[in-house]
C-alpha cells in the first residue's frame, strides 16, 4: 500500500457536516401580526385530563369524550374553532397526549403528523417541559432524504412529502443549547445512515476536517503506509486489505491548560468481517460500524459549540475490514502502538484492534477523561438491546455520575463489570494476549477487558459499547442510525468541567 499525504485530498461529495441542520428549520420565530395566529398545542398528561375536562364548557368536554381522547403519549385531538381563541381558519387548537408525562419524545411525532402550518406550544406547558419539546420536535423533522428523487415536473414519480409542520420557539427555551444537541444527534443520524459507498475512511476524514475548520480546531489525518511509519501498526494492519486506504483522524481544540478530555471512535466504516467473512445477514448493517466515531463526532461539536473548558481530543481509527490478499490473517500476531504483542483470533474482532493504538495514544496524554465509543459486540446487544449501550469502566464515581446523567436525560447507559476473572480468557500462548480468546462466554466483558489493557489503572476511562442503529421507527427516531447517549456524555462533561 502507497504512503498518502496527512493533508490527503477531501473526497468528493462527503456527507459534510451542518451546525444548522435542516430539521432546525421546523423550529421559528413567532409569525408576524399580518399572519394567522399559530395553532395552540396543548399537553395533557392522563392524570390532568380530567381536570381540564372538567374547566372547560359543556360542549367542548363532550367533544372530546366523544373522540376518545385519553391522552396517551403521542395522541391528538382538535378543539373545534368556536373559543375565540384563534382565527378560525382551523382548530381553537390541539391536545396532545403526554402519557404519564416520562415520554421525552411523545410530541415528536407530530412535526410529521399534523396538518403543515404553524403551532405553538401553550404557555400553561410549563418552562420545565419546553425544552423537551423543542429537541422532539427538530428530530421529529429530520429525515435522510439524501439518495430521494425529486419529484418530476411532469407528475411520473410521487410529489415530494409535505414539509414538516413548525413550532414556535417556545418562551424561555436556551435556543443554542437546543440547536447544538439536534446538529449532534442529525450529525450522527447522518453520517451512521450514509451508506458506506459514499463514506469510506476519506469521507469520514472529510466531515471531521469539516468540524474541526467549523470550531477552529487542529486536524491532522496519517494516511496508508504512513501509519507504520508514525507507530499505528493495529490501524494500518486492520485496513491494509481494503481498496481505500486506513486513516488515522486527530482533532485538537481548546486551551492546553484546561483538563484534557478524550474521545476515541471507531470507525470501521465497513466490516465484512475479512477473511472471516461474515455471512449476508451479518454483513448486512455493517455500514454502521463506523457509529463509534459518528458519536464521538456529534459529542465533539456539542462540547466545541458549547465552548466548554476543556482541551478536546478526538482521535478515530478510519478503516475498512476487506477480505483481499493483503488482509490480515487469524493467528497473525500483531504489534501494537503500546508495544503489546496480539495474536488475532478472528479477524472480525477488528474493533477492538485499531481501538487499541487509539487508547494507548490517547492514554499516553494522561487526560482528565477518556472516553471511548464503539459499536463493538453482539454480546452486548444481547443482553441488553438495541437502546441501552453496555458502559464499561474501572471508575466507580465516574459510572456514577454518567448512570445519574443517562436517567436525567432519558438516556440510560447499563454498567456491566470488568470482572478480572475472565481476563485469563484472553491469554495467548504465542503473543501478550489474544483479541478474543477462545470462550463463546462474556464476549462484552472480555472485549472491554482487552482494551483496559491499553489504558492506565489511574485514567478515569469509560468504554461505551453500543448499537448505533434503530431497528424500528418509533416517534422522533425512524429505522436507521441512531444516537444514544449523546446527551447523557455532554452532560457528564459539562458538570465534571464546567467554568
Amino acid at each position: 500500500m502507497a504512503a498518502a499525504a496527512s493533508d490527503a485530498e477531501e473526497a468528493p461529495d462527503a456527507p459534510l457536516f451542518r451546525p444548522a441542520h435542516p430539521c432546525l428549520d421546523s423550529l421559528i420565530d413567532p409569525p408576524g401580526r399580518a399572519a394567522p395566529a399559530p395553532v395552540p398545542l396543548i399537553p395533557l398528561t392522563r392524570d390532568a385530563l380530567d381536570d381540564w375536562l372538567a374547566g372547560q364548557p359543556a360542549a367542548r368536554a363532550a367533544w372530546v369524550r366523544a373522540l376518545g381522547f385519553r391522552a396517551k403519549a403521542g395522541e391528538t385531538c382538535p378543539l373545534p374553532g368556536d373559543s375565540g381563541g384563534h382565527d378560525g381558519a382551523g382548530p381553537d387548537g390541539i391536545l396532545v397526549g403526554l402519557g404519564d408525562g416520562s415520554d421525552r419524545w411523545a410530541l415528536a411525532g407530530l412535526p410529521r403528523r399534523l396538518a403543515p402550518g404553524c403551532y405553538a406550544l401553550d404557555p400553561a406547558a410549563g418552562d420545565d417541559l419546553a425544552p423537551t419539546v423543542a429537541v422532539a420536535w427538530a428530530l421529529g423533522a429530520w429525515r435522510f432524504d439524501r439518495y430521494k428523487s425529486a419529484p418530476d415536473t411532469d407528475g411520473d414519480r410521487d410529489s415530494a412529502p409535505p414539509a414538516p409542520a413548525r413550532l414556535v420557539w417556545p418562551a424561555g427555551v436556551d435556543r443554542a443549547r437546543v440547536r447544538r444537541h439536534v446538529a449532534a444527534v442529525a450529525l450522527t443520524r447522518d453520517l451512521v445512515t450514509t451508506p458506506a459507498a459514499d463514506l469510506g475512511p476519506a469521507e469520514l476524514a472529510a466531515v471531521t476536517r469539516a468540524l474541526a475548520a467549523h470550531h477552529g480546531a487542529d486536524f491532522r489525518e496519517i494516511v496508508g503506509d504512513a501509519l507504520l511509519a508514525e507507530n499505528w501498526p493495529a490501524v494500518h494492519a486492520v485496513g491494509r486489505g481494503s481498496a481505500r486506504p486506513p486513516r488515522l483522524l486527530d482533532l485538537r481544540w481548546g486551551d492546553e491548560a484546561h483538563p484534557r478530555v478524550t474521545l476515541v471512535g471507531k470507525g470501521v466504516v465497513f466490516d465484512s468481517g475479512g477473511l472471516d467473512l461474515k455471512p449476508s445477514a451479518g454483513m448486512k448493517l455493517m455500514k454502521k460500524d463506523m457509529g463509534g466515531a459518528a458519536h464521538a463526532l456529534g459529542l465533539a461539536h456539542a462540547i466545541m459549540d458549547a465552548g466548554l473548558p476543556v482541551r478536546l481530543r478526538v482521535l478515530i481509527p478510519a478503516v475498512e475490514n476487506m477480505p483481499s490478499g493483503s488482509a490480515f490473517r487469524p493467528l497473525d500476531v500483531l504489534r501494537t502502538r503500546k508495544g503489546l504483542t496480539v495474536e488475532v483470533g478472528n479477524t472480525d474482532a477488528e474493533g477492538r484492534l485499531v481501538l487499541a493504538d487509539a487508547l494507548a495514544e490517547a492514554d499516553r496524554e494522561d487526560p482528565a477523561l477518556l472516553i471511548d465509543l464503539a459499536t463493538l459486540t453482539g454480546a452486548a446487544r444481547v443482553a441488553l438491546g438495541p437502546d441501552i449501550p453496555a458502559l464499561f469502566t474501572r471508575d466507580d464515581a465516574l459510572a456514577a455520575d454518567l448512570a445519574a446523567a443517562g436517567a436525567e436525560t432519558g438516556e440510560p447507559v447499563w454498567r456491566l463489570p470488568l470482572h478480572p476473572g475472565y481476563r485469563a480468557m484472553l491469554d495467548s500462548p504465542v503473543a501478550d494476549l489474544s483479541s478474543t480468546g477462545s470462550s463463546p462466554f462474556a464476549g462484552a466483558i472480555t472485549a472491554a477487558l482487552f482494551l483496559s489493557a491499553f489504558v492506565s489503572e489511574a485514567t478515569p476511562w469509560a468504554h461505551l459499547d453500543l448499537y448505533a442503529w434503530a431497528p424500528s421507527s418509533k416517534p422522533g427516531r425512524p429505522e436507521g442510525g441512531a444516537a444514544q447517549a449523546l446527551a447523557a456524555l455532554f452532560a457528564l462533561v459539562e458538570r465534571r468541567f464546567a467554568a
